[in-house]
């Protein structure tokens, strides 16, 4: 995953089947259209354990980012690695990939981003 790191690194927990994770997914899509131009990346890692919903999921969704998933729901080993006990749980991490926030949202998250990629 180092690869994919900008300035700000967005690393999104969530799956198809989860209702809230699906309802913060424009949110997400509109943060994305604002920052990634300017050094935000994200990366979504799914709990799915459908190749087929997860894909459809991400189609319907409009999320052109980076996707991955072991298709482990919650025993992928991506999840057991940073703790993720309930989705959705976000991770910005800074450009160094250090954890600066857990479970931001909305105007939240905008202006730790903000921060992050020095943007008045």
């Amino acid at each position: 995953m180092k690869e994919s790191l900008g300035k700000a690194t967005l690393i999104d927990f969530w799956a198809s089947w989860c209702g809230p994770c699906r309802q913060e997914n424009p949110n997400v899509v509109a943060l994305y259209k604002e920052f990634h131009n300017k050094g935000l990346n994200i990366i979504s890692v799914s709990l799915d354990d459908d190749v087929t919903d997860w894909k459809e999921a991400i189609a319907k969704d409009k999320l052109t980012w980076t996707h991955v998933s072991n298709l482990k729901e919650m025993n992928d080993p991506i999840a057991l690695q940073y703790g993720v006990t309930q989705i959705p749980t976000t991770f910005l991490l800074d450009a160094k990939g250090k954890v600066v926030a857990v479970d931001l949202r909305g105007e939240d998250l905008n202006a730790k981003v903000k921060a992050l990629l020095t943007i008045k």
